[in-house]
């Protein structure tokens, strides 16, 4: 069986590297070419070129590139047209893999899979009907998007999130996190601010002012933030002048061994978190950790989005378990008295949201097979 790969992100990376793993233990001799990054090169990948040429993101950073990117697309889909592959599975990054997927079924009869769904099922439905010309069959993230996608005419599995498969923080790994950052048994409230330099600018001076107004309530609790390594520098700028004591973690001042641990720990310790919008709520909800999630769009994003949005939280621990327990604090609402307030109230009854975090974790996959192996039976099955 010879399959071809594509991940354009680190994310990818590691969604395609599970998947692989899953492949191989079905179909021993499965034989991998595509673009893929440590995760998927671990796992036998000769990428065809470095996969972080794809990780481009905003249009004042593609169009400088995007010549460069257009021949990468031509090259890549005449190398799958080549190979003649069993199947094409294109990993999220979809601006990239789905011009792939339409220049390859234009000229081959190939099987093509797309893993990640688009979120049509919060704005622009019409991408799952011009995704349907070049996909057949979807590999979902949640248990509530194959509809959307059989509806515009692809085959769709839900095979689980990752975040259930990632591992939580021990005993020992929370102890040495807060020795090595001279806690001790503190109380602390974990800060999120993004991990893009945009979010980050955005965001840390109304968290911070947020902040102020929660120490008068709880002077003693202490803030952590654990840093993404691009913006960590411009992190500790932000968070400089905060009114209240704040422990930076650096991911760069550690091994990648320690720094996950260090991740790991603080989330898994917190006792309560602010987070920016996205993907890092489901990690909270994996450590059991109760949040409020805030995010300040600029003008121009925050009217087309609420106004194109098709649904009314952005929170995927509220969709997933079809509640509405996390609070949130976006566009207009993105204030320090509000975000504060909120912080407040889920300090007071943090058991609020452990249900709910809890049935987010069961509907995502928790307790079952990986979800590399889960998709890769969903590839198999449908060939």
């Amino acid at each position: 069986m010879r399959v071809f790969l594509i991940a354009g992100e680190p994310s990818g990376d590691r969604l395609g590297g599970a998947l692989m793993t899953g492949l191989r233990s079905l179909v021993p001799d499965v034989q991998f070419e595509g673009v893929g990054g440590a995760q998927m090169q671990a796992q036998g990948l000769e990428s065809r070129f470095p996969m972080d040429e794809l990780s481009v993101m905003g249009i004042a950073e593609v169009l400088p590139k995007y010549t460069h990117l257009k021949r990468r697309i031509a090259e890549t889909a005449q190398a799958v047209i080549k190979a003649q592959p069993d199947v094409l599975i294109t990993i999220d990054s979809p601006d990239f893999c789905l011009r792939v997927a339409k220049q390859v079924k234009a000229a081959a009869p190939i099987r093509t899979v797309h893993y990640v769904a688009p979120t049509v099922w919060a704005w622009r439905p019409g991408r799952a009907q011009k995704m349907a010309r070049m996909i057949d069959q979807v590999l979902a993230l949640f248990p509530f998007e194959p509809p959307y996608m059989e509806a515009a005419g692809m085959q769709c599995d839900f095979v689980g999130h990752p975040v259930v498969a990632e591992p939580q923080a021990t005993a020992e790994e929370v102890a040495a996190f807060r020795s090595a950052f001279d806690l001790g048994n503190q109380r602390f409230a974990l800060v999120l601010p993004g991990s893009r330099q945009g979010e980050v600018s955005r965001l840390t001076p109304v968290f911070g002012r947020a902040l102020s107004r929660l120490a008068q309530s709880h002077p003693d609790l202490r803030i952590v933030v654990p840093a993404a390594a691009p913006v960590a520098d411009l992190v500790r700028e932000r968070v400089a002048d905060w009114p209240v004591g704040t422990v930076v973690v650096d991911p760069r001042a550690f091994d990648a061994e320690t720094a996950q641990a260090h991740k790991r720990a603080a989330f898994h310790a917190a006792d309560v978190a602010l987070a920016a919008s996205g993907t890092v709520s489901l990690e909270l909800a994996a450590a059991q950790t109760p949040m409020v999630v805030a995010y300040k769009f600029n003008w121009l994003s925050w009217q087309i989005i609420s106004r194109m949005a098709l649904i009314d939280t952005v929170t995927l621990v509220n969709l997933v378990s079809d509640t509405r327990v996390v609070p949130e604090c976006l566009g207009p609402d993105c204030q320090p008295d509000q975000i504060s307030t909120a912080l407040d109230k889920v300090l007071d009854n943090p058991g609020a949201q452990m249900q709910a975090m809890e049935l987010t974790m069961e509907r995502l996959g928790r307790g079952g097979d990986a979800p590399g192996l889960r998709a890769a039976r969903a590839v198999l099955a449908r060939l």
